[in-house]
């Protein structure tokens, strides 16, 4: 039995994260949180948009280009339900981001990560509005984290994007927001490189407006205080088929 004891270390800690979330997971859970914006534009032109609520108070985040010279905006939600006029409220001067709001409260918010974390190969999920087609679920990975010669960054990603998509959020596999797409490079022989802000700008411009994010706004998980235990329960039942001893 002592033998077996660096194995069964071995197997808990090799187990894959209980946190990590599937696609579908991802996409269910904030598919409420992601809307389409509309814009009706100064020289009477409309635009869409992507959006998605980040503060239960109203507060939706977006590219600052879908909302430049807008004359009316407003926001449709998955459910079909639309808003009355949303007022942009915060734009970054840095990067493409906006903060528009509408008049709500208690609305389902996505949770904001922390883009100092993000690494090139990681697991991206997207959800958006390509041509108008709402609450598109696409996949990818961040292609590469960019730093530009101001010191700004970008993560470059995979995930398929398309026109109407600017301002759909990134998420990790856990499930939180860890940027925004903003654009792409167009042309014949270029595929998937596409670009977003990273969250921590959105984090910055939040609390700027006065409204932080919504993993400030949560509370505390209450411990579970056997889950550890059940978890090297069923590792040890385990690890037992494998070798065989039952």
């Amino acid at each position: 039995m002592k033998n077996l004891f660096p194995a069964f270390l071995l197997f808990c800690f090799l187990t894959p994260s209980l946190e990590a979330k599937t696609h579908v997971e991802i996409a269910d859970e904030n598919a409420k949180t992601v809307v389409a914006v509309n814009v009706a534009k100064n020289d009477g032109t409309t635009f869409t948009g992507t959006g998605f609520v980040v503060h239960p108070d109203g507060i939706i985040a977006t590219s600052r280009h879908v909302a430049d010279n807008a004359l009316y905006i407003n926001v449709t939600f998955n459910t079909g339900a639309v808003s009355g006029e949303a007022k942009r409220i915060a734009q970054s001067q840095e990067v493409d981001l906006a903060l528009l709001k509408i008049q709500a409260a208690n609305l389902p918010a996505a949770v904001i990560g922390d883009s100092d974390t993000v690494l090139p190969g990681q697991v991206i999920t997207v959800i958006g509005n390509p041509r108008r087609l709402q609450n598109t679920v696409s996949s990818g990975l961040i292609s590469q984290v960019r730093q530009k010669s101001n010191g700004i960054l970008w993560h470059q990603i995979s995930a398929p994007i398309s026109p109407s998509s600017s301002g759909s959020p990134v998420f990790n596999r856990e499930g939180t927001v860890i940027s925004v797409v903003f654009g792409s490079y167009k042309g014949e022989g270029n595929q998937n490189l596409n670009f977003a802000v990273p969250s921590n700008y959105l984090i910055q411009l939040m609390e700027q407006a006065g409204y932080p994010p919504l993993r400030s706004l949560q509370q505390p998980a209450q411990p579970q205080p056997n889950a550890f235990v059940k978890h090297i329960q069923k590792s040890w039942q385990i690890l037992k088929r494998l070798l065989k001893m039952e």
